[in-house]
């Protein structure tokens, strides 16, 4: 899963393409072409005018954006609604381009922006509640917020080379306490309209809460800055500076943020569902249009879960049984293979290095693989580091985008808590989609590429996951799991987990499956640890439709290339179809299939 907090995340609603689809073919480069990538250039700019945190990032905080690097974004209703505001302003821009007089490169990045900018735009006239667009109904819950976020964001993003980025730091650790208060301006606002986060939603956040509300010289707000300026031999008297902001205006918003959701707990149901919330069953389809950007309805998805959860179980049976595991349920053998020493590591600092270090071997001989199914490669190197123990408790595994400049690596971040957790034969799969070829490539490319700014920062989850869950298979068919059945069955076991979330993330929202309903089916299906389950649930009951994402995704990459396969014949190039896949970037999926009907069009060329 990739970790992003940017200001502008690729959502979806239904979007009418056939006003390009159906239009004469574009025109060559024109008038057209440069007055869209003047405005998007416009809105590149605004995102970051929005978005200080966005331009550290990018690593573009610095020169004229140099005072982004003392500042948070926003978080007050009125810059909220101010976001909204400019979301209807840059569609009624967008609309008055003639997309039938765009190139053809340029008509891929119009009908992106659209597609996001319309239903972004749909959601916000629609909902009152949550951010903006669909997909997130909760200011704060266990996995929503500034106190979630923000410490991490200080530590792995805002460097730390010279007095002035310490100075900075400072600035932002005092802007977080007014972050913490503007959110809880709007939680106040949502809970008015009966928009209160689940109970065990609420549970999760002030235990997270109350691990981040650490003495001031234990915590990493405060030790991340003096460590760091201390390594850079940065003179100042850093660790007493952060601690008294800490103390001072730190703890105490987060006291009241955690007095709110005491509150708001008293009043909170136990239902996982966004049903029960205001216009709810209309919320959850706008999100899962959203997350999947497709038309698929929530028993489509439901039913896509069960057929392919239903193929996954039988090639899973079979490879047990070459390990001679044939006694139980699929999901029961799984269960004993996480308990398996030969795959397991101390957990030990020191085994956990040593897991860190077998997985750097194994992206190293991926990477020799490569330019046999790549036309096109990233440049920005990879590093696999573990999440910090501070908040590993509270972090999943991801991968974070290097910086556009490319001085920043693309960072494949290990959760290493429990290594019981992280069995081996589970790691091959995960290292390909979180790195090579999964979030790196595709994210670094698109980084790398010469797409509009604004293009580089659109992302659109179904195809990104998509993207990596198909990486899972393509390492599969590079026989990277060639006479390592364990490997094969990790690969299965979370395509099970993927092809398990369309199942139960329309079971809570559409079905009104309870929380223990959807934890016992998920855990009956790819035979992960119920206390895994239960934290993959309650996060699909906080982020309705993201889910379902991925498997939407990979299903219809692997539709497109065997529709590629099957026009071009003898003429299909497996590179040049990841370039057609790649090179455009993050798009929509009905966008993505206009763009692979145009490499057929063009004989198998991007």
């Amino acid at each position: 899963m990739i970790d992003r907090r940017l200001f502008c995340l690729g959502s979806a609603a239904t979007l009418a393409l056939s006003r390009g689809a159906s239009a004469a073919a574009p025109a060559a480069a024109g008038p057209a072409d440069a007055a869209l990538t003047h405005l998007l250039d416009e809105f590149y700019q605004t995102a970051l005018d929005e978005s200080p945190t966005l331009a550290t990032s990018l690593g573009v905080d610095t020169g004229t954006r140099a005072a982004a690097k003392r500042r948070l974004d926003d978080a007050s209703p009125t810059a909220l609604a101010r976001r909204k505001r400019l979301v209807t302003e840059q569609l009624g821009q967008l609309r008055r381009i003639d997309r039938t007089q765009l190139s053809a490169p340029a008509a891929i990045n119009y009908d992106a922006v659209l597609y996001d900018t319309e239903a972004t735009d749909a959601a916000d006239r629609r909902f009152a509640y949550g951010g903006t667009g669909a997909g997130s109904p909760y200011v704060l819950s266990q996995l929503s917020g500034a106190y979630s976020g923000t410490p991490d964001f200080l530590d792995s993003q805002h460097t730390i080379a010279t007095a002035a980025d310490c100075e900075a730091y400072l600035s932002r650790l005092d802007a977080f306490a007014v972050v913490m208060d503007q959110e809880i301006e709007r939680v106040r606002h949502d809970a008015g309209l009966g928009v209160v986060p689940p109970d065990f939603a609420i549970d999760g956040a002030l235990a997270q809460m109350k691990v981040l509300r650490q003495p001031a010289a234990s915590s990493t707000l405060v030790t991340s800055l003096a460590s760091r300026a201390q390594a850079k031999g940065i003179a100042g008297d850093w660790q007493a500076r952060a601690s008294a902001i800490y103390d001072k205006s730190v703890v105490p918003a987060l006291d009241r943020q955690m007095a709110l959701l005491t509150t708001l707990r008293a009043k909170a149901v136990h239902d996982a569902g966004v049903w029960r919330l205001p216009d709810g069953d209309a919320y959850y389809a706008a999100s899962l249009r959203a997350a999947t950007t497709s038309d698929l309805s929530p028993d489509a998805v439901h039913q896509m879960g069960l057929d392919v959860t239903r193929e996954l179980s039988a090639r899973a049976d079979t490879l047990f049984g070459k390990l001679g595991m044939t006694k139980g349920t699929v999901a029961e053998r799984y269960a004993g293979l996480f308990k398996d020493p030969r795959y397991l590591y101390p957990n030990t600092d020191a085994g956990k290095a040593k897991e860190i270090a077998d997985l750097n071997t194994l992206v190293q001989a991926m990477q020799r693989r490569l330019p046999a199914y790549f036309a096109t490669l990233p440049r920005t190197p990879l590093e696999i580091r573990r999440i910090p123990a501070a908040t590993e408790a509270a972090s999943s595994t991801h991968y974070t985008e290097g910086s556009l400049d490319g001085t920043r690596p693309g960072i494949y971040w290990l959760n290493l808590r429990d290594t019981a957790e992280a069995p081996f034969w589970d790691m091959p799969t995960t290292t390909f989609h979180e790195g090579v070829p999964g979030h790196h490539l595709q994210l670094t490319l698109q980084r790398e590429s010469a797409l509009p700014l604004y293009r580089k920062i659109l992302f659109f989850g179904a195809y990104i996951e998509g993207w990596a869950l198909y990486a899972e298979q393509l390492a599969d068919e590079m026989n990277f799991y060639k006479d390592q059945p364990a490997w094969e069955l990790g690969y299965i076991h979370d395509a099970l987990l993927r092809s398990g979330r369309l199942v139960v993330d329309t079971g809570i929202h559409a079905k009104r499956w309870s929380r223990e309903k959807a934890i016992a089916t998920l855990s009956g299906i790819d035979g992960d640890p119920i206390s895994l389950s239960t934290q993959e649930i309650e996060r699909y009951a906080v982020s309705p439709g993201q889910a379902s994402s991925y498997m939407v995704g990979k299903v219809t990459i692997l539709r497109l290339r065997e529709k590629a396969k099957a026009a071009l014949g003898a003429g299909f190039s497996i590179g040049r179809f990841h370039d057609a896949i790649l090179l455009a970037g993050a798009l929509p999926l009905k966008v993505l299939e206009t763009r692979v009907d145009a490499f057929i069009a063009n004989g198998g060329r991007a």
